[in-house]
């Protein structure tokens, strides 16, 4: 599935003003080459401005709606990221392959991903012209697996 392009621009502008991220300058950027994520959002707190990038050529997930609220999110809680992740780096350092750094910083991770997407999911259930949740990489799973159970 890809997404249409033309609702990106309408879906950003509505969820920014409910999220009340209007003192935000926020543009988005589609990407069409191939890249593991379906969205992200790059974000510079000085200038309250961000970029939204968005997988239109090959999205892991179908609901465009969904995607961008949860982009949004993250922004609307960078903050409180940015301050978690300093406080893991100065307790446990920066190295990556140091089992206790890599443990705080992926519980950490285990905690933000599926609250912004609780919260997304629940952005959407209130205000969302497509309610339906996206099953994504979860489908595929499935689909792989029983694709391969009737050969």
């Amino acid at each position: 599935m890809k997404f249409d392009e033309k609702l990106i621009e309408t879906y950003l502008r509505k969820w920014q003003e409910i999220l009340r991220l209007k003192d935000w300058d926020i543009k988005y950027e589609t990407v069409k080459t191939e890249w593991r994520k379906t969205g992200d959002i790059k974000i510079d707190m000085t200038d309250r401005k961000a970029i939204l990038l968005i997988n239109i050529q090959n999205p892991k997930q179908d609901n465009l709606e969904a995607l961008i609220i949860h982009e949004l999110l993250h922004l609307k809680v960078w903050g409180m990221d940015q301050m978690i992740e300093q406080l893991i780096y100065s307790v446990f350092g920066q190295d990556e392959n140091d089992p206790k750094f890599d443990f705080a910083y992926t519980q950490f991770m285990q905690v933000l991903e599926p609250t912004v997407e609780d919260l997304a999911k629940s952005f959407l259930t209130l205000g969302g012209e497509n309610k339906e949740i996206s099953f994504g990489r979860v489908q595929k799973q499935v689909d792989k697996e029983l694709l391969k159970g009737e050969n």
